[in-house]
């Protein structure tokens, strides 16, 4: 993969991106389908053709087919979606452009997720946003171009 590779060549940041991308893709409080929909929503807020290739595939695997995340990329206001997508959509959107949550995404959150998964999100799609930044900045390739 070409964002490890480049990452590689910062061998102690690399060390420790590892571990925590570990966490937060395979691990931790939110399902691995929420955490997947957060992913595809920001590689397409940031244009990231690169994390939406890596990530279709792997949010297949988790539960969300073609047609869920076509609904992804239409937004919050998607025909079809739960009230928890909805929730989760609407907050990815305005945690990556607005870099806040508003009060009543916030609550709509709540009504949803922990505490604890919460905060998982948002160091979820801040993660993310950030790799976004790396790819594009640094002109990582895509492993497949094709």
């Amino acid at each position: 993969m070409h964002l490890f590779t480049t990452l590689g060549r910062h061998r102690l940041l690399f060390l420790s991106f590892l571990p925590y991308s570990g966490v937060l893709l395979n691990w931790g409080k939110l399902p691995k389908r929420d955490k997947e929909l957060v992913i595809l929503r920001v590689g397409h807020l940031r244009g990231s053709e690169y994390e939406l290739q890596q990530h279709r595939r792997l949010a297949r695997s988790r539960g969300l087919d073609a047609a869920v995340q076509e609904r992804i990329f239409a937004g919050p206001d998607s025909a079809g979606i739960t009230d928890r997508q909805c929730a989760l959509l609407r907050a990815v959107d305005e945690f990556v452009i607005d870099r806040e949550v508003s009060d009543e995404t916030f609550a709509a959150m709540s009504a949803h997720l922990s505490a604890q998964q919460i905060i998982e999100f948002c160091a979820l799609a801040g993660h993310y946003d950030t790799i976004a930044a790396i790819l594009a900045t640094l002109r990582v390739p895509m492993d497949f171009p094709d």
